[in-house]
């Protein structure tokens, strides 16, 4: 078991240098959380060999646990310093949810797949987190008896940035959500000053979709 436990910290360390830091990601709590989260627990145990790889990989109902890089990307462009309240659009499989709760004072995260959910949240409490407030629905809604949010992150494309996000986002506040049609899409990072959010493209990138009232329909 030991040896085990070994050889997923060195593939966590491998995957921490060769496709996050490589590729330019610098901020070193982020880069702390991502040796820390065991990855292959998210994962079906089939597929545990592959958790570390740079790619993403199927988690049910036609979702996936994303690329490493790409949830180390979007988790820098939000900012933490640790005493923010975020909100997390898209649980999936509770990966991204537990790099930002190991980052950020509160986690709220809305998932629309009840086993996904409830499988996330299994994984998430035997981990230890205390920090994290779920709910079964539509994200594209986001939760507005929480808000105001320091933080929203969304890991489905959306058509646009949908008006909830920008309303319940905190002044001075980060939003990262990928945008675009189903095929093809940009990573936005969007930071509210005087009431408006000003965005700003990262780059090219592809997201499975956001369903709902603010998103696409089925």
């Amino acid at each position: 078991m030991s040896e085990e436990r070994d050889l997923y910290r060195v593939a966590r360390q491998r995957m921490v240098e060769n496709q996050i830091k490589a590729r330019g990601i610098k901020d070193e709590r982020v880069l702390k959380a991502m040796l820390k989260v065991p990855r292959h627990l998210f994962v079906e145990e089939a597929l545990r060999d592959q958790a570390y790889g740079d790619f993403p990989l199927p988690i049910g109902e036609g979702q996936t646990i994303s690329q490493p890089y790409i949830v180390a990307l979007m988790t820098e462009a939000l900012e933490l310093k640790g005493n923010e309240r975020v909100l997390e659009i898209g649980t999936g499989s509770g990966y991204q949810t537990a790099i930002l709760a190991e980052l950020a004072l509160w986690v709220y995260t809305i998932e629309k797949y009840p086993k996904i959910l409830e499988r996330a949240k299994k994984i998430l409490t035997k981990l230890g987190y205390k920090n994290i407030t779920f709910r079964l629905g539509d994200g594209s809604l986001g939760w507005p008896e929480a808000a105001p949010f320091d933080a929203i992150i969304v890991t489905a494309a959306a058509p646009q940035i949908p008006q909830p996000f920008i309303d319940q986002l905190a002044e001075g506040g980060r939003i990262v959500i990928p945008v675009g049609d189903e095929f093809s899409q940009v990573l936005m990072k969007g930071i509210k000053k005087g009431g408006i959010l000003h965005t700003q493209t990262i780059e090219a990138v592809r997201f499975v979709k956001l369903v709902g009232a603010y998103g696409f329909k089925e």
